[in-house]
């Protein structure tokens, strides 16, 4: 697959376009071990040997990113009246069919995984795998025991939908932290009210084996490292 060298650089989010450009120009990248300067030359990531100042450039057929999602932003890939979660992903970082794996709702927090990589995006949602979910809520009351055999047991909604068994831990009064394996519709935040535990506040800490990075303040976007995803892919 031949692609401009300056899209390929680009493609890591380590740089812009703009700033590809450059470090292309200043001769700092080689393909076969041979210094380009042309921007538009084209190579094949996949099959050539492309490195920055010496190192290998580390090139995916996929964009993996991890998001601190803030509160007040759809997760949503657009919205005519609302700013949306790829809204917060730097120009360097986006490609087409990039795209958030599963929601968060308007006003939860934390870790969103956003990837063009439908394949894996379809095994990590996909019912069948029970990928775990887990958040930290602020809540008004305190967790009590007959509250977390109710989660282990597998809630009833309101509406008549039927949970998983969940896990339920209290983290003292007003704070407890939810582990679900589906993502049924403000789920979380209903299972809490039916026990009489209304949420204030809820965030997303981690995603089946992707943790939220303590790193990010909300709003920021890296991409994931190598050793993350490989363990979404053994997750699935």
């Amino acid at each position: 697959m031949q692609l401009r060298l300056d899209k390929i650089l680009t493609d890591t989010g380590r740089w812009s376009r703009k700033e590809s450009r450059e470090v292309i120009r200043a001769g700092r990248v080689t393909v076969g071990g041979t210094v380009v300067r042309r921007p538009e030359q084209k190579a094949d990531p996949q099959a050539e040997e492309i490195a920055v100042d010496g190192a290998p450039l580390g090139w995916s057929a996929h964009s993996y990113l991890m998001l601190h999602k803030p509160a007040g932003v759809l997760t949503a890939t657009e919205d005519r009246s609302a700013p949306t979660v790829l809204d917060l992903v730097p120009a360097g970082l986006r490609r087409p069919g990039l795209a958030p794996v599963g929601r968060l709702d308007k006003d939860t927090t934390g870790l969103l995984l956003l990837t063009d990589d439908g394949a894996l995006a379809h095994a990590l949602l996909s019912p069948r795998r029970h990928v775990d979910k887990v958040y930290l809520a602020r809540i008004e009351g305190t967790v009590r025991e007959e509250d977390c055999a109710a989660f282990r047991a597998g809630l009833t909604l309101g509406d008549g939908t039927k949970c998983l068994p969940a896990e339920l831990e209290g983290l003292g009064p007003g704070c407890c932290r939810v582990t679900v394996r589906e993502g049924k519709y403000h789920q979380v935040r209903r299972m809490l009210a039916l026990r009489g535990l209304p949420v204030r506040a809820l965030s997303r800490i981690s995603f089946g084996p992707l943790r939220l990075d303590g790193a990010l303040a909300p709003g920021q976007v890296r991409a994931l490292t190598a050793a993350e995803i490989d363990a979404l892919r053994r997750e699935t």
